[in-house]
């Protein structure tokens, strides 16, 4: 066997192995293949998690193309034993350039997909724009991420969603885990395996305080950093003071930072004003979605010069002397110098994406253009089936109980 396919079969059965809700999935998806005779397109970050998503749903009966939703996100390893021990169909490689990334998103749509799972909401825009030729054949499709989600909201609003989105992403059983302690836990991953440098005791600006940046503020925070968050809402700005850390403005954090991580979704995050004020040898990495968070033009106009001094950092030597250090080209680091979310936090991000798909089958026909909410049910059903996997038993409402909370007219 090839050396890089029996890597990726060994990550892949690394990943089955702690991922007992979506094996669970799996094994009722062969029995009773609700998927069967369906074309499902897929973006993903193409590592071991979404291998084996990519599995079950083809053991559901569909047929699966899957590409990259990030140029630097692939695990090459996991995408040759895919194609080579379980047959599928991978357009993906680390270190994709941009013309690479679109033509591997092109090749999925030129499978004319029905339903699509997207990461990034690319497959859904391209459906839109550049491919509208397979718009007709598109009946609905999952959306993974806050980003994503957000751009397809803005889409339903002007009118321009022609098909309906489920999203994934904030159903309870993904945003509660896979963003606070996926991208809590993955993003120092990512950055300890670029930088191999200590938290303890250095001021750590984190950028957004939602789910995925709570996540990133706790670690730090256990790691021993001194923790500073920057925000643009007042809500989440008080949350973040009232869970014991700095608050201030990011042109004040910026002068303060050692470390800087940005997870925020939105673009434009550190530019040039923000880049001036930086200390010697702060070292930036980002977690949100697209590699604008970070301006590189900003920094490379106020570079010198640019070397990649580790495999996955890059030093901007300034114009007054000062090192800045970016990680990962100021795409996800967690993913693209890490390896992702751990495959226990995957499991019920995946399993969301599982059932959701399938529950878009049975009820597209019915449903508006706009985005939808994952229903509560099958949150209910991941979770009973986690706590299953993990030995946990919890109580039930009794008669009376229930009778008690859904009544009206009893106060005692």
């Amino acid at each position: 066997m090839d050396q890089l396919v029996k890597q990726g079969s060994l990550r892949l059965h690394w990943a089955a192995t702690h991922m007992p809700v979506l094996m669970d999935i799996r094994k009722r998806f062969i029995d009773e293949q609700p998927l069967a005779g369906l074309k499902v397109g897929m973006a993903l970050h193409t590592e071991a998690k979404t291998g084996m998503l990519a599995v079950t749903l083809a053991d559901a009966g569909a047929k699966v193309r899957l590409a990259s939703c990030n140029p630097l996100s692939t695990d090459d390893s996991v995408a040759a034993a895919l194609r080579e021990e379980y047959g599928l169909e991978v357009y993906a490689k680390k270190w994709e350039s941009s013309d690479e990334y679109y033509a591997n998103l092109n090749a999925v749509m030129d499978m004319t997909p029905d339903f699509i799972i997207d990461d990034g909401a690319d497959l859904i825009a391209m459906a839109h724009t550049t491919r509208k030729e397979k718009l007709p054949n598109v009946k609905a499709a999952n959306e993974e991420t806050t980003t994503g989600v957000v751009r397809l909201r803005a889409m339903a609003n002007d009118g321009a969603l022609k098909f309906p989105v489920l999203d994934v992403n904030d159903a309870k059983m993904k945003f509660l885990f896979d963003n606070r302690y996926g991208t809590g836990q993955s993003a120092f991953d990512g950055f300890m395996n670029a930088t191999n440098l200590v938290i303890a005791g250095k001021r750590l600006v984190v950028a957004g305080y939602g789910w995925c940046g709570k996540g990133v503020a706790m670690r730090a925070k256990g790691l021993g950093a001194v923790v500073i968050v920057s925000e643009v809402d007042p809500v989440k700005a008080l949350e973040a003071a009232m869970d014991g850390f700095q608050v201030m403005p990011m042109i004040e954090a910026a002068k303060q930072a050692d470390i800087l991580i940005t997870v925020t979704g939105c673009k434009d995050i550190i530019t040039k004003e923000h880049i001036a004020v930086l200390k010697d040898g702060c070292v930036m990495g980002n977690v949100g979605h697209f590699d604008n968070e970070i301006s590189k033009p900003d920094l490379e106009a106020a570079s010198v010069s640019v070397e990649r001094v580790r495999d996955f950092v890059d030093e901007y030597r300034t114009r007054d002397g000062r090192s800045l250090y970016l990680i990962a080209e100021g795409r996800l680091m967690n993913l693209a110098a890490g390896q992702g979310h751990p495959a226990e936090i995957m499991d019920m991000s995946f399993s969301t994406q599982a059932l959701g798909i399938v529950h878009m089958t049975r009820h597209y026909k019915e449903m508006e253009n706009r985005v939808y909410n994952v229903p509560y049910e099958i949150d209910s059903e991941i979770a009973a089936l986690k706590l299953k996997s993990m030995g946990i038993r919890i109580d039930s409402l009794t008669e009376t109980q229930q009778k008690y909370i859904t009544g009206w007219e009893e106060g005692t």
